[in-house]
C-alpha cells in the first residue's frame, strides 16, 4: 500500500504541530523563537512522551503508537474529533466509538482552559479519569504525572481498593460535606453507565470499586442518579499552609467530560496562597527531592 507524500502519520503530526501557535497551549513566545508552531520538545511535554519518540514518529521510524499515546497527541495538538479519528487511522488503530468514553478535549475548550492561569483546573473523562491539568492544579494538589495513568482516577482515589497512598492529591484535602460528595460521585458514575453502557473501562471501574470498597458498594446499591457539580474544599498545602477553595464542575456536552475548577475568593488570603504555590512549584520533601 502506498501513501500520498505528506499524508502519512509523521507528516500529519508535524503539520498539526507547526500550525498550533505556542499561545494556544499557554506557552511563552520569545522574540528569538524560530519555530512556526510548537517545538518538538513542547509537544513531547504536553503529550507526556519523550522528545526522541516525537522525532521518530515524525521521521517515520515509529509507526505504531499505542491508543493511549495517540489520545495524548490528539489532546496536545488540539485536534478536532475528525482530525483525531484520522490520527487513529494513520496509526492503524480504530477510532473511539460514539458509545465509548472519550478522553478528547475539543480545541475550543482547550484554548479556554489554557487561559485560566489564576485557578487550578483539571479535566476528567465521564468515568472520572484524569486527562488534563494545568500548572495551578499541580501546584495546589501535587503533580499527578508520577502516578500510573490507570490510577489517575478521582473515583479510584476517593474509594480506594486495598492499601495505598492517594493518587491525585498529594496532601490532605477535606470537604464541607464528605458524604454528599461521595454520593454525588457514585451517582454521577451511574449516570455514565446509562450514557456509555458498553464502555469497557467504565465497566472495569464499577466492578473494581463495587467488589473492593464497601462504601462505594453501599452507595451504588442506593441507585441514585445525579451529577457532581460543586463543592468547597480545604487543602493542607505543605508550603503555603491551609487553602480554602470553591470547587465547581462543568460538563462538556455529549462527551460528558468534567471540567473541575478550583478558585479562591478575590483579594483573600487564600488567593495569595494559591498564587504563591503556583510560583513556588512542587514543594520539596525533607530529603530535598521534589514532591510529584
Amino acid at each position: 500500500m502506498t501513501t500520498t507524500p505528506g499524508a502519512g502519520l509523521g507528516a500529519m503530526i508535524r503539520t498539526w504541530r507547526e500550525r498550533l501557535p505556542p499561545s494556544a497551549a499557554a506557552l511563552p513566545v520569545g522574540r528569538a523563537r524560530r519555530a512556526i508552531g510548537l517545538r518538538r520538545e513542547e509537544l513531547a511535554e504536553l503529550a507526556g512522551v519523550s522528545v526522541d519518540y516525537v522525532v521518530r514518529l515524525e521521521q517515520g521510524r515509529a509507526t505504531t503508537p499505542s491508543a493511549q499515546v495517540v489520545a495524548s497527541l490528539a489532546r496536545a495538538l488540539q485536534l478536532t474529533v475528525t482530525e483525531r479519528d484520522h490520527l487513529y487511522r494513520l496509526a492503524r488503530l480504530i477510532p473511539p466509538a460514539d458509545t465509548a468514553i472519550s478522553d478528547h478535549i475539543p480545541p475550543g475548550v482547550h484554548r479556554v482552559l489554557t487561559r485560566l492561569g489564576d485557578v487550578a483546573v483539571a479535566v476528567f473523562a465521564a468515568d472520572w479519569q484524569l486527562i488534563w491539568w494545568n500548572r495551578g492544579w499541580a501546584a495546589l494538589l501535587g503533580d499527578p504525572s508520577s502516578s500510573p495513568r490507570r490510577l489517575r482516577n478521582f473515583a479510584r482515589d476517593r474509594f480506594p481498593v486495598g492499601a495505598g497512598p492517594a493518587r491525585l492529591a498529594r496532601w490532605p484535602v477535606t470537604e464541607l460535606d464528605k458524604d454528599t460528595t461521595d454520593a454525588a460521585v457514585v451517582s454521577d458514575l451511574r449516570r455514565a453507565t446509562g450514557r456509555f453502557p458498553r464502555d469497557a473501562r467504565l465497566a472495569e471501574l464499577i466492578h473494581d470499586l463495587s467488589t473492593g470498597n464497601r462504601r462505594f458498594a453501599e452507595l451504588w446499591a442506593a441507585g441514585t442518579v445525579a451529577a457532581h457539580r460543586e463543592d468547597h474544599k480545604t487543602i493542607e498545602h505543605p508550603s503555603v499552609g491551609t487553602v480554602t477553595v470553591d470547587c465547581d464542575v462543568l460538563a462538556d456536552g455529549d462527551s460528558e467530560c468534567k471540567i473541575v475548577i478550583m478558585s479562591t475568593v478575590p483579594g483573600s488570603a487564600d488567593e495569595t496562597k494559591l498564587r504563591l504555590a503556583v510560583v513556588a512549584g512542587p514543594p520539596a520533601t525533607p530529603d530535598g527531592s521534589l514532591i510529584r
